[in-house]
C-alpha cells in the first residue's frame, strides 16, 4: 500500500470515528420532550434503590418504605416545583448516597464510569499499535546476509 493510500486510510478511519462519537453524544443529551408526571414518577423512582431491600429499585419493590419513597416523589413531582435531578438528591440527602442505583456523573463516583471505558480504549490501541507493528515487520524483505547465513547453516549441517 502506498504512503498516499495509507494516509487517506487513516483519515477516512478517523472521519469515521468522530462521526460515531458526535452521533453518540447526539442521542445520549438528545430531550425526548415532555415527559407526563406518571412518566417522570416512574423514571426517578427506577433510579433509587429500596433502602429496606437488597438490589430493587423503589419502582419494582411491594415494601412499605419503598411505598412511602414512591408516595413521597409522587407528591413532589405533582407540586411542580422540582426538577427530577432535584428530587433524587433530596431522596438521596434523606438516605445517602446507597440509595443511588446509579452513581453521579461527577466527583469520585464518575471514575466508576470513566476508567473502564479509558482502559479499553487503551487496550484496543495497545493492540492495534502491536498488529501495525508486526505486520510491518513481517512484510520485510529477507537481506542477503540472512540469505548467506541459512545457507551456511544447511552446509555446515551436511
Amino acid at each position: 500500500m502506498s504512503n498516499a493510500a495509507s494516509v487517506k486510510n487513516k483519515w477516512t478511519w478517523l472521519l469515521l470515528t468522530l462521526v460515531a462519537v458526535a452521533l453518540l453524544v447526539f442521542g445520549g443529551t438528545r430531550d425526548t420532550g415532555p415527559k407526563t408526571q406518571s412518566d417522570r414518577i416512574d423514571a426517578i423512582t427506577k433510579v433509587i434503590a429500596c433502602p429496606t431491600c437488597q438490589g430493587e429499585s423503589v419502582y419494582v419493590s411491594r415494601a412499605s418504605a419503598a411505598e412511602s419513597i414512591r408516595a413521597e416523589v409522587a407528591r413532589q413531582v405533582a407540586s411542580g416545583q422540582k426538577t427530577d435531578d432535584e428530587i433524587v438528591a433530596f431522596m438521596e440527602a434523606r438516605f445517602g448516597s446507597r440509595v443511588l442505583l446509579v452513581p453521579r456523573s461527577t466527583g469520585l463516583d464518575a471514575l466508576v464510569w470513566v476508567l473502564p471505558v479509558f482502559a479499553l480504549v487503551c487496550a484496543l490501541g495497545t493492540l492495534v499499535f502491536a498488529f501495525r507493528r508486526w505486520s510491518v515487520s513481517g512484510s520485510s524483505t529477507v537481506s542477503d546476509a540472512d540469505i548467506e547465513m541459512v545457507e551456511q547453516a544447511l552446509r555446515d549441517a551436511e
